[in-house]
């Protein structure tokens, strides 16, 4: 199931490649760790891909560049890959998990900035501003009252309940909305938000849906022309998620026709890849529909936090194979003890792998000083300190383990 990898036993690499405009805080905290960065601004392809992470031991990326399996398999030298941003959808996790590289991103740090751009196209759309300011940049002065709706009392449906949702509802009920929430997971209704057993009461329930669900493969053309007749006539909707969530040819027929009264899109199924790169959207052109450029989590606050915690975890998986909060790896974080040598080992989860290691190191007289193993389907992560030196029999021993994956040796000072 698992191919043998050559295994890397010195950490002496020390390149890492931040692509796509990471926030200049990741490159500080790494070049501060010890590691030579090189950054660029754009996405890479796969073919540039694979020739610029040659010799790199950290990769970070954004939502555009794809580490795919090829990409993986053409990089022996990869330790880790941080996604500065919410979803991992773009790294092949299996294929990264095979390789012993664990991926890393930022579940947390954008949450308020797209909380805070929901909330202000809610309300645009409410008071139809985009289309009050065309008017107004076109000469024309339009002041009537028509279609303009508070959003107080307004009932807001969210489809995906997770850190985002939770905190739309948290700050749309202080707003005086109504808050309802479908999620196929068992989740906690926050402050009076009203939990819905199906989708489909959802969506025949409020005036406003807006869809935070995350970029599993199931989610794939998940809102479609169906959805979009069941919510009531003259609703509003928005998706800050994932483009190839939406149907978008469907929901442009239902805003020409009027069933929905407005839109706001932040996500599209194919994105320009760099600055100035043509947009094409069905979407284009139509009243009352806010377009924005994924820029859900682009604040100042919520790039430099992304940019210093995922930095962060990289850093402390190369230094100390700490894996904690890996998307794709059992996480394992043993505190590191000055004068020890560290054996990282990942391997297949079969029975007996921790009595095997044991056994080689105790053949050697090598005397374990910590140890920490955690498992996560079908891989296996154990650190071990130890507190005397080893020989390199030791190490081509715990290699050819027909279980093991991959092996690392830290020094720590």
């Amino acid at each position: 199931m698992f191919p043998m990898e050559e295994v890397l036993t010195l950490d002496t690499l020390n390149r890492a490649l931040l692509l796509e405009n990471i926030h200049p805080d990741a490159s500080a905290r790494l070049t501060k760790a010890g590691f030579q960065v090189q950054t660029m601004a754009r996405a890479l392809g796969e073919d540039d891909l694979i020739e610029a992470v040659r010799g790199v031991s950290l990769l970070g990326i954004r939502s555009q560049t794809q580490v795919t399996e090829r990409v993986l398999a053409a990089s022996p030298d990869l330790l880790a890959v941080g996604a500065f941003c919410i979803g991992t959808n773009q790294v092949d996790l299996g294929a990264a998990a095979r390789r012993g590289v664990p991926v890393f991103n930022a579940p947390f740090s954008n949450t308020r900035s797209v909380v805070e751009l929901a909330i202000a196209e809610i309300i645009s759309l409410a008071r139809h501003l985009p289309e009050k300011t065309a008017k107004m940049h076109a000469g024309e002065w339009d002041k009537s009252a028509k279609g303009a709706h508070e959003v107080r009392g307004r009932k807001l449906g969210i489809v995906g309940y997770g850190n985002i949702g939770t905190q739309l509802s948290v700050i749309a009920e202080s707003l005086g909305m109504s808050v309802y929430f479908y999620d196929i997971a068992d989740r906690l209704a926050i402050g009076n938000a009203r939990r819905c057993s199906t989708l489909q009461e959802l969506l025949e329930s409020v005036e406003t849906v807006t869809l935070h669900v995350d970029g599993r493969a199931g989610n794939h053309g998940f809102f479609g022309d169906e959805e979009f007749a069941l919510m009531r006539p003259r609703s509003l909707f928005l998706n800050l998620s994932r483009g190839f969530v939406v149907d978008h040819a469907a929901l442009r027929a239902r805003i020409e026709s009027g069933h929905i009264a407005g839109a706001a899109i932040d996500v599209f199924p194919r994105e320009p890849k760099s600055n100035g790169e043509e947009f094409v959207s069905e979407l284009r052109g139509l009243q009352n529909v806010i377009l924005t450029p994924h820029i859900g989590g682009s604040t100042e606050e919520a790039q430099q936090d992304i940019g210093e915690f995922v930095s962060g975890k990289l850093a402390d998986y190369a230094a100390g194979g700490a894996t904690a909060m890996s998307v794709n790896m059992p996480h394992v974080a043993l505190p590191t003890v000055p004068g020890t040598h560290r054996l990282v080992h990942l391997h297949k989860n079969v029975p007996g792998v921790l009595a095997s290691i044991n056994r080689v190191l105790a053949d050697h007289g090598v005397n374990v000083e910590g140890q920490l193993l955690r498992t996560r389907d079908d891989l296996g992560y154990v650190i071990t300190d130890i507190g005397t030196s080893y020989s390199d029999e030791v190490l081509d021993e715990l290699r050819a383990m027909d279980f093991t994956i991959r092996l690392r040796t830290i020094e720590s000072e």
